[in-house]
């Protein structure tokens, strides 16, 4: 079916009105102004002055809550008739830090170069808070009824909220305020492969943090004198079990289907690799080659172990009498953690060697249903806005703020932008340097906006 019929038939009036072409400039204002301001930790009020600003000036009232009044929040929502519930839509304001030495540009420039928008932020997560921002303008500009209230959440504390700020301040204090039955925040993506968008990656999962500090205990003194009870070569012995042990392979629906899915958009012989993980017979090998060459699908399998710091000694003619290492464990969704803690002391096998886990981050949390009206409106505008796509849901092997709304009952969906995957390894999140074509913004704002019109719009209004 051609698009602009397939469009007609689906869409309500006045998501068949928006000149695209003509909200470009905008689009692309707010999202360069956004990432000029530098909204390191410490600093996110000033993006949530520029968004109340914007909102404002078109008759959308803003609330907002903070904590620390440098890293402010804000709510703003456009109401439904009640008959649904609410939909959330949600980003982070505050950004990772940066090297400036390791970027061709100024990092808080958003300088347009080789078709780039260069700046921190400018993926993780500008675009999202941008394309929010715009959904907001245009549901007020065009005077759309609606069927549920529509919440946009500015929140500053995803990448650094140690002090709970951001989206734990949120839950915890003021959750009525962003109560809705589906959120949609980062966590997804289109992606391109030999210049052709394949496939869409919707999260619906996400690993949650479960970290521990090895601690390993003995008897201190002369480095000159051998002792069996070094705690450096208990704990050496200890991370090199644990770095190497792979643990239990286990699906979920999100990653069952990802991989059959994926299959079917792959090479025949990556095509072999990943149906091969779906029988128990074959999956032995699959795993072997991705653990070894692809690391991240290697992760989605399972519960993964990673051993990252050491920490031991105060002289080279010290043995210490204690060392310890910390685990970057991430757990899958519905993970018995403390089972998990005990299997790993039996792997370890060491009595001096203790596992303390350390505060957790974020809340255990299940992963979001695939069987929900959210999800079918994200699989058809998908393929509305990125024709030809196929929709992949996706586990997260990092995280972010929907654990704490999945938490809470929330169907929350990941979304974002398109690029290759040199793009999202090299020029993305956290990287040294980030970047995001001029082109991917447009779509996306697209994309988001569709998303919400289908879900909340009433029809026929």
């Amino acid at each position: 079916m051609h698009r602009a019929l397939f469009l007609l038939l689906t869409c309500p009036l006045w998501a068949q009105t928006i000149q695209w072409e003509q909200q470009k400039p905008e689009i692309l204002k707010h999202y360069r102004d956004l990432i000029q301001i530098d909204t390191r930790a410490g600093n996110e009020t000033k993006a949530v002055d520029y968004i109340k600003k914007v909102l404002e000036a078109d008759g959308i009232p803003c609330k907002i809550f903070a904590q620390d009044p440098a890293r402010a929040n804000l709510v703003a929502r456009i109401k439904g008739n009640g008959s649904k519930r609410p939909i959330l839509i949600l980003a982070h304001t505050d950004v990772v830090g940066v090297q400036p030495e390791k970027w061709p540009v100024d990092p808080f420039s958003a300088a347009i170069k080789d078709g780039y928008i260069w700046g921190r932020g400018s993926l993780d997560d500008k675009p999202v808070l941008s394309a929010n921002l715009m959904v907001m303008l245009l549901l007020k500009r065009n005077h759309v009824m609606l069927d549920r209230d529509v919440i946009f959440l500015a929140e500053s504390g995803e990448e650094a909220d140690t002090t709970g700020v951001g989206i734990n301040f949120m839950v915890k204090n003021h959750y009525d305020e962003i109560d809705a039955e589906y959120s949609l925040t980062e966590g997804g993506n289109a992606t391109i492969e030999g210049g052709k968008l394949v496939s869409m990656n919707i999260g619906t999962a996400e690993k949650v943090p479960a970290r521990v500090r090895l601690v390993a205990t003995g008897t201190s003194g002369h480095g000159s004198v051998p002792r069996m009870d070094n705690a450096l070569i208990h704990l050496g012995g200890a991370v090199e079990r644990v770095g190497r042990w792979q643990t239990p392979m286990r699906l979920n629906d999100t990653t069952r289907t990802y991989f059959e899915k994926l299959a079917t958009i792959s090479t025949p012989e990556k095509a072999a690799r990943y149906n091969a993980l779906l029988n128990p017979a074959t999956a032995d090998a699959a795993q072997r080659y991705l653990a070894e060459n692809e690391p991240q699908a290697y992760s989605m399998l399972r519960t993964s172990v990673v051993p990252t710091m050491l920490k031991a000694g105060v002289g080279a003619n010290v043995i210490p009498s204690e060392a310890e290492a910390t685990l970057d464990i991430r757990a899958l969704p519905d993970e018995d953690i403390k089972k998990f803690y005990a299997e790993m002391g039996r792997i370890i096998g060491d009595p001096q060697v203790k596992i303390e886990p350390l505060p957790a981050t974020r809340p255990p949390s299940p992963a979001t249903r695939l069987d929900t009206e959210m999800y079918r409106v994200l699989e058809r505008v998908s393929k509305q806005v990125y024709p030809g796509v196929t929709v992949l849901p996706t586990m997260s092997t990092g995280a972010s703020d929907k654990a704490q709304l999945r938490a809470k009952g929330q169907q929350s969906y990941g979304i974002g932008p398109s690029g290759t995957r040199d793009d999202f390894t090299n020029f993305g999140a956290h990287s040294d340097v980030e970047r995001l074509t001029e082109g991917a913004i447009y779509p996306f704002v697209e994309f988001v906006w569709s998303a919400v019109i289908q879900i909340a719009s009433a029809p026929g209004k």
